[in-house]
């Protein structure tokens, strides 16, 4: 059986002792590899895209960018990346969750509330589904669900039956359509413009970069303070779903 491979982390801040701090608890923790630091936003956005990192750790406060600017420009590229801030600033709590931040570590913080973040990002890779429970949805019209999309793309443009559609998400600033053949349509449109076109009955559009078929939720698991993890049948990608939105969702199934 081969070797978990480890969670790449990426650290930014404009103060080296607060990088020192951090990586010598991550390079001690298994299951992390640290693959760069930023000293500053530009710096942190340019080595994102270079190293695509799954954890981003991130000051608030930072020459360039800020890092609440820097988080909404990863999300552009990759929402399930966990974004972690670390900084002086705790006014800037409510900023950091609007753009679903995994946790917020106040500085000074302890070894052992950095510890269990970490713990944290482990578990949730580990974790098996854990469902949270749903009430039953209503059952589904007698009559099939006939509408289709037309999808231009940079290849010519496909016809895809919307049942056929598991997840709309927004992937390296462009939105990418996935079905459960296995296909992926990477489209030129905005999310919201795709959202218009998909019928409200089966889509539901659980955070501001992901559109789910709620016929396809197989499990709910936690995320963070205040998100959760879709998991969806006939795929292994997950979406990610704002408490708020979870509540709505639930008075859809009732």
């Amino acid at each position: 059986m081969s070797e978990q491979q480890p969670i790449t982390v990426l650290l930014a801040d404009d103060e080296p002792g607060m990088r020192l701090i951090l990586r010598k608890k991550i390079e001690k923790t298994p299951g992390f590899a640290i693959v760069g630091e930023a000293e500053d936003g530009e710096a942190l956005i340019r080595l994102f895209e270079k190293t695509h990192p799954q954890v981003v750790f991130l000051d608030v406060d930072m020459p360039g960018k800020t890092g609440v600017e820097c988080a909404r420009l990863i999300q552009d590229q990759n929402p399930a990346c966990i974004l972690i801030f670390a900084t002086g600033h705790e006014e800037y709590m409510s900023d950091a969750f609007e753009v679903y931040a995994f946790d917020y570590l106040v500085k000074p913080f302890r070894l052992d509330r950095l510890e269990q973040t970490l713990r944290r990002i482990l578990e949730r890779g580990r974790r098996a589904p854990e469902n949270v429970q749903l009430p039953a949805p209503r059952p589904a019209p007698d009559k099939a669900v006939s509408g289709r999309l037309m999808l231009r793309h940079r290849d010519g443009v496909s016809f895809v039956d919307m049942e056929d559609i598991l997840l709309v998400q927004r992937e390296d600033r462009a939105t990418v359509i996935y079905t459960d053949k296995g296909e992926r349509f990477v489209l030129s449109e905005g999310l919201s413009e795709t959202e218009a076109r998909l019928d409200p009955e089966i889509f539901f559009r659980c955070h501001k970069s992901y559109i789910i078929n709620l016929r396809r939720i197989r499990a709910i698991t936690p995320y963070g303070r205040w998100t959760y993890v879709v998991q969806l049948e006939g795929t292994d990608r997950d979406a990610l779903i704002t408490h708020e939105k979870y509540e709505e969702l639930e008075k859809k199934f009732n």
